[in-house]
């Protein structure tokens, strides 16, 4: 760059000479014209003139030939600077080679998928014709430019011929000088393009050998690779596999459990066999599994969970996403889990993979009869699953609908002892029976009063109520259905309700289960007082044996980063994408557009009074006062709270920036996440929440009551009295209008006079992590001291 600032100025003192002659001729033209006007008649003077003429014709010849020779060296000087150019990408191209060899080279031993290495391979083979391409033109540049000797040659010549003034010959010196340098340079260029197409062609074979031993290494390691890409979804398989052959008596239970034990080990030998005979006959595949069994022992644990809800394929609340999220969570520390569901006509029969019928039927006592019940097995999230299909005349699980049926407490007391059959039958030492809120809290009663008697005693019992709201309450005579002792259960230190003379399927499960827990520690302090519904005084009780633990959420579903409902994904460090769904949203919804900073507020709930709707209700009256916009997802399971919201939806039918959609749609949540700039949670009590991980997942700041889980994973952006590091949102304490306009007010202030500070509190909130990891590792340690126990006892 300073050679060429050089020839600039070379370049500038060449023009103001040219611009020195101009002005000389325009002098002698006037000088002549002066002549002719005043009728000079001396004839040597008229010879004079006619001289000094032709010498200006001839000068200024000069002038234009120059200025044509100038022109051709700056295009000679550009051509240069493209050439310096094409030389600096090819530095960055050979160095990108050299740093994706050394990346290459290091990961020989950490092979991914072979499609992957292919998908690389095409890349830097696009990488290095681009490059060769990038050499072929700057040598075509440097062959163009090798005729400027010739040029120079010839000018040099022709001002000989015309010999002219000094000046002209001074000209002539500097171009030589120039076109010395110029030619240097280009020689220089040239030979260092061709070591470095050398090198590419070195680089090249290079690059082959070592794809051909990544590709031998690759073959050699294929199974794994493939099993790596899926191991819970894998292990599943084999699971079901092993649990159809014995409930269908095609193998003993002792090769059962012996095989069991493998999987649990995830024994290398067992996917090998199963890839292996993979597409041929099951028979084949059990033959080869036999001959590798043999006794071993596992330091995991084996844990059912019976419930009555799982996401994706049953879900109506957080209980589907607990069973989902904490099921993968353990099975990625190493422990079999399993799942037992009813089989419902209305579930999401596409998201179980495998599903199929097992060629046996397992009997259930229910109302002095024994009943068949189908069993499904199949995948979902990577975890085993077991439907349960009851073959009873009331159809109990073929009502289109999950709950709200006249009959619940008769339904869910058919499946739970229908599980807990299921697992007798299939003969399994399971370490852990972990039933959810008040459907299958028959489980804890059954097991202990009816199926320890039969020998089924391995287990130890876990029971979670999510919601201290639904207990499941029934006249004392209906627990005969299900095969229990009225007599024995209907007291005060049982299942009898503390607040009226019915049965309370909840409290049951409190006082026979070995673990009792709740969804987050502020709910589990709340519990012991009012907010336990009547069954403070039984918690209390039993406080040894009963604690919270906060939910997390499925970070692989909820990710904005790979989220597949997204118009655009994004993070933390690049919050571009989060405008774009923004404006996605509003397109969508038909939202003003006109201000894209316009703040939107989202709410995805059930409209039901725990969640607090008459606070709903203000804040979308209070988001339009504030000049923002407000998307509602969700409905009513009550008729006039559904009907409530209807009224106000067609109220702001023609207002552009308030919408609700009064149902519940998937993929329209994750695309409200993703859009919203805050997110309302005014519930009145909220045992654990979910919505206000995710939103802040998505880099919506949540705006919250401060009770139960909310809590726990919310903490006020202008609280002093705590860490800044730990604030992530606005929460207010009373359930009034008050509180809650103070807490938007705050949140609207933040967003519209502190830009910068928002976006630090949206990129912290992307940040915390509320992945199912820390509670199931809590889990995982109440669980291994409860087996403990048993085992010392035993």
């Amino acid at each position: 760059m300073e050679h060429a600032d050089k020839i600039l100025k070379e370049k500038e003192a060449l023009q103001r000479k040219i611009n020195i002659l101009e002005t000389r001729l325009s002098e002698t033209n006037a000088q002549h014209k002066l002549s002719s006007e005043g009728n000079v008649s001396d004839s040597p003077l008229l010879l004079e003139f006619d001289v000094l003429k032709e010498d200006n014709i001839l000068l200024k010849e000069d002038i234009e030939f120059f200025k044509t020779k100038l022109i051709e060296i700056a295009e000679t000087e550009e051509g240069i600077f493209k050439l310096e150019k094409e030389r600096a990408l090819l530095d960055a191209s050979l160095r990108e080679l050299e740093s994706r060899f050394i990346a290459a080279q290091a990961n020989m031993m950490k092979l991914g998928p072979r499609d992957a290495w292919w998908e690389k391979v095409e890349k830097l083979e696009d990488l290095l014709e681009t490059t060769a391409n990038q050499v072929e033109h700057a040598a075509v540049i440097l062959d163009h430019n090798h005729d400027l000797q010739d040029r120079l040659d010839n000018l040099e010549a022709s001002l000989q011929a015309a010999n002219i003034s000094k000046f002209s010959c001074s000209l002539v010196d500097l171009l030589q000088q120039k076109v010395k340098l110029v030619e240097d340079r280009f020689q220089a260029c040239n030979s260092e393009m061709h070591s470095q197409i050398e090198l590419y062609e070195h680089s090249i074979v290079e690059f082959h050998d070592t794809l051909s031993k990544l590709i031998e290494e690759s073959e050699k390691r294929s199974l794994e690779n493939f099993t790596g890409n899926m191991p819970s979804e894998l292990w599943s398989k084999i699971s079901l596999l092993i649990d159809g052959w014995l409930l269908e008596k095609k193998i003993a239970y002792n090769d059962a459990s012996m095989l069991r034990e493998m999987v649990r080990k995830r024994d290398s030998r067992l996917r090998e066999a199963y890839l292996s005979y993979r597409g041929t006959e099951n028979r084949d595949v059990m033959d080869s599994f036999l001959k590798m069994a043999l006794p071993g022992t596992s330091s995991g644990l084996h844990i059912a969970h019976i419930a009555a809800e799982m996401a994706p394929v049953a879900k109506v609340g957080g209980l589907a996403d607990v069973i989902s999220g904490l099921g993968k969570a353990l099975q990625k520390k190493g422990h079999l889990v399993e799942i037992i569901l009813p089989k419902y006509d209305c579930m999401q029969v596409d998201q179980v993979s495998n599903l199929k019928v097992l060629d046996v039927l397992v009997q259930s006592y229910f109302e002095g009869n024994m009943f068949n019940n189908k069993i499904w097995t199949g995948t979902v999230e990577g975890l085993p699953v077991y439907f349960i299909e009851p073959q009873h005349p009331a159809m109990f699980f073929s009502r289109a609908q999950y709950y709200g049926e006249h009959d619940d407490f008769k339904r869910f007391a058919y499946f739970s002892r229908a599980a807990l059959e299921l697992l007798y039958q299939s003969g399994k030492k399971v370490d852990i029976i972990h039933c959810h809120d008040w459907q299958t809290a028959f489980v804890a009663p059954l097991y202990w009063d009816v199926y320890a008697n039969l020998g089924f005693n391995s287990a130890r019992i876990c029971f979670t109520c999510h919601n201290f709201e639904y207990q499941g309450t029934a006249p004392a005579r209906d627990l005969a259905w299900c095969g229990l002792d009225v007599e024995h259960l209907d007291r005060p230190d049982r299942m009898r309700d503390n607040s009226h003379g019915r049965i309370n399927a909840v409290k049951g499960a409190i006082v026979y289960s070995n673990i009792v827990t709740t969804v987050s520690p502020t709910y589990a302090l709340e519990v012991r007082s009012e907010g336990g519904r009547g069954l403070q005084d039984t918690l209390k009780v039993h406080s040894r044996k009963f604690l919270g633990i906060l939910n997390g959420i499925d970070t692989d579903t909820w990710n904005p980063s790979t989220d597949r409902y997204l118009k655009v994904q994004y993070n933390a460090k690049d919050l571009q994408g989060k405008a774009a769904n923004k404006a996605a949203l509003r397109e969508q919804l038909n939202l003003a557009s006109a201000y894209p900073s316009q703040p939107l507020v989202g709410c995805i709930t059930r409209l039901v009074a725990q969640k607090g709707v008459h606070l709903i209700r203000h804040a979308i009256y209070k988001t339009a006062e504030l000049g923002g916009q407000f998307v509602l997802l969700g409905s009513s399971p009550v008729p006039e709270i559904q009907r409530e919201f209807e009224g106000i939806a067609d109220h702001f039918q023609n207002n552009n920036n308030i919408r609700l959609i009064l149902k519940y749609d998937d993929a329209l949540s994750h695309c409200i996440y993703a859009a919203s700039d805050m997110f309302i949670v005014p519930s009145i009590f909220e045992p654990c929440g979910l919505t206000q991980m995710i939103a802040m997942r998505y880099g919506s700041v949540p705006i919250v009551r401060k009770t139960g889980g909310l809590n726990d994973s919310v903490f006020d952006f202008d609280d002093e009295t705590i860490p800044m590091e730990v604030r992530n949102g606005f929460t207010f304490v009373k359930a009034d209008e008050q509180g809650l306009s103070s807490a938007m007010e705050r949140a609207f202030n933040c967003y519209t006079r502190k830009p910068e500070v928002w976006k630090q509190l949206v990129q912290k909130d992307m940040t915390i992590d509320f992945s199912w990891d820390t509670s199931a590792s809590q889990y995982e340690d109440i669980y291994q001291k409860a087996v403990a126990r048993a085992r010392a006892v035993a």
